[in-house]
């Protein structure tokens, strides 16, 4: 499926190839919060690298949480004029893009359930709206956003 995705105000634009579209991984860790500003948890696609084209590359800017070794590999990008955060991309992954789901323009299939991780990093006033079948971790667990798709037969 391609998704296009923008920043709010504009100046940038994007698409990416993803056979993983569906919005259903919920971040709640720190930096997520922290950065998207969005209800306490961020959620990211899965995409093929090799298929991002970018429109405005100029207004785009690179933010690496610092961790306990350094620097961390996995760059999230934003755009430098709103703010709106784009995607992620690690280095230990390079075939992939992580599109913020908040970013992508073109319409999303609905998850049939929800993975809410990292809760043990949430905050102490968000209530996570966990629906029937959801299922929850205080880290993240060992299903990637590929294989969650392919579990359920939806491989686009």
């Amino acid at each position: 499926m391609k998704l296009d995705g923008s920043c709010h105000c504009g100046k940038v634009r994007f698409s990416v190839e993803s056979a993983h579209p569906y919005p259903f991984n919920l971040c709640y860790c720190s930096i997520c919060r922290k950065t998207a500003g969005a209800g306490g948890f961020a959620i990211n696609l899965g995409g093929e690298a090799a298929t991002l084209t970018v429109e405005g590359e100029e207004h785009v800017t690179v933010y690496h949480a610092q961790g306990p070794d350094g620097p961390s590999p996995l760059g999230r990008r934003f755009c430098s004029q709103c703010g709106s955060m784009l995607w992620a991309w690690d280095s230990r992954w390079p075939e992939l893009i992580h599109p913020f789901a908040s970013a992508i323009d073109t319409p999303l299939p609905v998850p049939p359930e929800k993975v809410h991780l990292m809760l043990g990093s949430k905050a102490p006033w968000v209530e996570p709206a966990v629906g029937v079948g959801d299922r929850c971790f205080e880290e993240y667990p060992e299903e990637s956003i590929a294989d969650w798709h392919a579990r359920r037969g939806l491989v686009s």
